[in-house]
């Protein structure tokens, strides 16, 4: 695929101490996206961060703010993470007892909805909702930490995902998070995703963030 790449730059990876100069050294750097992962101990092993960094990052920056919920009962913090600054809420086709009801609420909110698909959960699992939907997220990686290594199994889901885009006449976006760098970026954008989440290759890449996010999405054409 080619065309327009999107970065969304993941706090994930960021020094928390530095937070507000960081995410906005990522923005200078290009991103078009900040990406807050939200993490409860129960549906992934970490606990993270919640609507208070979403506060603090949405007073450091004017760009869209992405919040990826890795939680069980998403629905309950969905008003919460709006009312903070979430612009795009992302909930896990895993996690989502009433899938259809939970992207409704999203949108009644205000913001944009997705759905996240975990490595081992086949594509046929978002196809009842993929028409209701702004995004979807494949993972390339188990949700959980970053700095994890991609899992190429993801290729071949993306792809059916852009080609069921296709057929249907759809218009979403395909993002992809886990193990995205300079070397992993190319493979995903080829593969149809136009949305690329990093945390290590942007907060902690060679030369400062403000050098890595044109690194990144230059990567990502290199070869598409």
């Amino acid at each position: 695929m080619t065309g327009v790449v999107r970065i969304a730059a993941s706090v994930l990876g960021a020094d928390f101490t530095r937070l507000g100069e960081q995410v906005g050294a990522a923005e200078r750097g290009g991103a078009d996206a900040i990406h807050v992962d939200v993490m409860d101990g129960r549906f992934v092993p970490e606990i993270t961060i919640g609507p208070v960094i979403i506060e603090a990052v949405r007073r450091s920056t004017a760009l869209p703010i992405d919040v990826h919920l890795m939680i069980v009962e998403p629905d309950r913090q969905l008003d919460r993470c709006v009312r903070s600054g979430a612009t795009s809420l992302t909930v896990h086709v895993e996690a989502a007892r009433h899938l259809h009801r939970v992207i409704q609420q999203i949108k009644d909110l205000g913001a944009k909805a997705a759905v996240a698909l975990n490595p081992a959960t086949p594509l046929v699992a978002v196809e009842p909702v993929v028409g209701e939907l702004d995004m979807v997220l494949v993972m390339s990686v188990n949700p959980g930490y970053a700095g994890q290594r991609f899992i190429p199994a993801a290729l071949p889901k993306i792809r059916q995902l852009r080609e069921w885009i296709a057929t249907r006449g759809l218009s979403l976006n395909v993002q992809v998070d886990g193990g995205i760098n300079d070397s992993t970026a190319a493979q995903a954008v080829a593969a149809g995703a136009n949305v690329l989440v990093a945390a290590s290759a942007i907060f902690q890449g060679t030369g400062g963030i403000e050098a890595s996010v044109p690194r990144l999405r230059q990567a990502a054409l290199a070869r598409t």
